[in-house]
């Protein structure tokens, strides 16, 4: 395998990146194969450093290190996991604004566009560029206290806001363009993209929203409230989450904020969380034309027997 020194040898015009799961086997078989057919067709393969013990990529395959340049110049991330996986991977696309390709190797894979058993068709539609590609919204957060910015991240899935403790609500007051709506006692809230709909916020007792749908949408969980009930807003609303005083424990809080769940941040006493819209998408390679009700049923097992096609 070759180490990527930026050492100026010439490279093939065509790179993508590969992120695997290497926790799995499975997933392992997968990248050396996946690996092989591209370097064969002479399409070069990026490999993560910290993913290479254990996985044969081939000698041909750059390693490269695990931060925002790894993406440079390539024109796809193919990742071979789970939606935890393709998350991870989504970190590195949007930042390079380059189209994410996943390959399902978990239980669910919403965010996945093809399955193991698709693993052949997937590299010769990479090589042949045989592939559209669509707009996800994401949400930029932000997190105040006193007026002042302590924290700033993003979300393509969600953006939640839970209990520290298990013992212990929180006490929210929620509020929707810059009106309050309602306050509630309650183990959380999260504020979702129309992609995290079948989610956390899904979990949650928030509703399935067709990806197609510009909008946000903020779930309660576990709220002890008379009005607690999931809500879909407009997608240039702005979401605000403040936690009461009454509830902190300690300096720190009692809440922490949750991105993905891969990005973390705690929430101090009295802070402010705020949901907007994000300012750049995260976008994915699609394969397949099917409707977004075929997903759901493909991915949830949902009983369609005995419905009969129409003319």
């Amino acid at each position: 395998m070759t180490v990527d020194d930026s050492s100026g040898g010439e490279r093939p015009k065509r790179s993508v990146l590969l992120i695997t799961h290497t926790g799995r086997k499975e997933a392992k078989d997968a990248a050396r194969k996946v690996a092989h057919w591209l370097s064969a067709a002479g399409v070069e393969v990026r490999v993560l450093a910290g993913e290479v013990d254990g996985v044969d990529f081939g000698p041909t395959a750059w390693i490269v290190p695990d931060d925002r340049h790894a993406v440079d110049d390539c024109e796809l991330v193919v990742v071979l996991g789970g939606d935890g996986t393709l998350l991870r991977g989504a970190e590195l696309a949007r930042e390079a604004d380059i189209p994410l390709l996943g390959v399902n190797l978990g239980r669910v894979g919403f965010l996945a566009e093809a399955e193991l058993e698709d693993l052949h068709e997937v590299v010769e539609r990479i090589v042949e560029q045989r592939y559209e590609v669509e707009e996800r919204m994401t949400l930029d957060v932000m997190v105040l206290q006193g007026g002042r910015v302590i924290g700033h991240t993003w979300a393509l899935n969600e953006a939640s806001v839970e209990k520290r403790s298990r013992a212990r609500m929180i006490e929210v007051l929620i509020e929707i363009d810059g009106r309050p709506l309602s306050r509630w006692g309650c183990d959380g809230v999260v504020c979702a993209t129309p992609t995290g709909s079948t989610a956390y916020a899904f979990s949650g007792g928030g509703p399935v929203v067709w990806p197609e749908v510009e909008a946000l949408l903020l779930v309660p969980i576990s709220a002890h409230a008379l009005f607690a009930r999931p809500l879909v807003a407009a997608p240039t609303s702005l979401l605000a989450v403040e936690i009461e005083d009454g509830w902190a424990v300690g300096p720190e809080g009692s809440a922490v904020l949750w991105c993905d769940g891969r990005r973390t941040l705690d929430l101090p006493y009295r802070a402010r969380v705020e949901v907007r819209r994000g300012e750049r998408s995260v976008r994915l390679a699609r394969l397949h034309d099917a409707p977004f009700t075929d997903r759901l049923v493909a991915k949830f097992g949902l009983p369609v027997d005995g419905w009969r096609a129409r003319d």
